[in-house]
């Protein structure tokens, strides 16, 4: 779990993190104002199985993007990624199209249901870790 760019709002990746961990998801917490390249290196790193981004600022599309795309060049462009934040209606379908795997909004704040489809998300016989 990490938060790409200047956003420096980390409560809600901060509680997604800790009620992951709670519900016995080995979590990984690279903190705030990534650049995409760092998430990309902790990916590297951690060989996690879902890589969550939290994206408060606005510029979801562009982060996105550039984390997609260095996932592909480093050869981990198979790793789901789920992204939460403020996202316009909009803009959800242009993640959707760049390979986001799950998008959640202020909408989605049930953490209990959230942490039920990430686990039915990462499918039966995964080791579950979010990095």
């Amino acid at each position: 779990v990490g938060k790409p760019g200047l956003d420096g709002h980390s409560n809600g990746a901060e509680q997604i993190a800790v009620r992951a961990s709670e519900t016995g998801m080995d979590v990984i917490y690279d903190g705030i104002r990534l650049t995409p390249a760092q998430i990309v290196e902790s990916t590297i790193e951690n060989n996690p199985h879902a890589i969550g981004l939290s994206i408060l600022s606005g510029s979801h599309v562009s982060l996105v993007r550039d984390v997609i795309n260095l996932l592909k060049e480093a050869g981990k462009g198979d790793i789901p990624v789920i992204v939460g934040g403020i996202i316009p209606d909009d803009d959800v379908n242009v993640l959707r199209q760049m390979g986001v795997t799950k998008i959640y909004t202020p909408k989605n704040f049930r953490l209990n249901d959230m942490m039920a489809e990430i686990v039915t998300l990462m499918g039966s016989g995964h080791d579950i870790n979010i990095a």
